[in-house]
C-alpha cells in the first residue's frame, strides 16, 4: 500500500505506466520479436515447408503408383489379350492338323482297301482259273466216260480227246452250241 500512498501524494495515476517501464518492455518485446522472427518463425517456416513437400511429394507419388498400376493393368490386358488370340491360333492349329491327319487316315484306309479289294480280285481270278481248269479236266474225264458207256467202247487217243474236251469247253465259254 505503501505504493498507491506514493503514488497518491506524487499526483500520479497508477494506471498508467512510467515511461521507464514503457522502454524497458518495448526493449524486451523488440528482442522477443527479433528472436522469434530470428530463429523460430524460420524453423515453423522450414517446418511447414518440409511438410507440403511430403504431402506434395506423396500426393505425386500416389499419382505415379497409379499411373503405374494403370499402364500395369493395360500391359497385363494387353498380355491376356495376345495369349487368348495365340490359345485361338493354337485350337484352330490344332483342329485343322487333326482333320489333315483325318484325311490322310481315311485316303490310307481307302488305299488299302483298294489293295485288299484287288488282292481279293487277283485270288478270285486266280482261284475261278483253277477251278475252270479242275472242271475242264473233270468235265472232260466225264464226257470220256459217258462217250465209252454210249459207245461201248475205250478211247485210246487221249489227244483226240483232249482236243474234243477243249472244242467242247470253248463252245460253253463263247455261248455257241457246238
Amino acid at each position: 500500500m505503501t505504493f498507491i500512498a506514493e503514488a497518491v501524494e506524487k499526483d500520479v495515476n497508477p494506471l498508467v505506466p512510467a515511461w521507464s517501464e514503457i522502454v524497458l518492455v518495448l526493449i524486451i518485446f523488440g528482442l522477443l520479436f527479433f528472436i522469434v522472427a530470428k530463429f523460430v518463425v524460420p524453423q515453423f517456416e522450414a517446418t511447414f515447408t518440409a511438410r507440403r513437400d511430403e504431402i506434395e511429394g506423396g500426393i505425386q507419388r500416389a499419382a505415379q503408383a497409379q499411373a503405374e498400376a494403370q499402364r500395369m493393368l493395360e500391359q497385363y490386358q494387353q498380355q491376356l489379350a495376345q495369349a487368348r488370340t495365340e490359345a485361338a491360333q493354337i485350337r484352330e492349329g490344332a483342329r485343322a492338323e487333326a482333320q489333315q491327319i483325318v484325311e490322310e487316315l481315311r485316303t490310307q484306309a481307302q488305299e488299302e482297301a483298294s489293295r485288299i479289294v484287288a488282292r481279293g480280285e487277283e485270288q478270285l481270278a486266280t482261284q475261278r482259273g483253277q477251278i475252270v481248269r479242275e472242271l475242264r479236266s473233270e468235265i472232260g474225264v466225264l464226257a470220256v466216260d459217258l462217250s465209252e458207256k454210249i459207245i461201248g467202247q475205250r478211247l485210246a487217243d487221249d489227244a483226240a480227246v483232249r482236243a474234243t474236251v477243249d472244242g467242247f469247253l470253248a463252245d460253253l465259254q463263247s455261248g455257241q452250241p457246238a
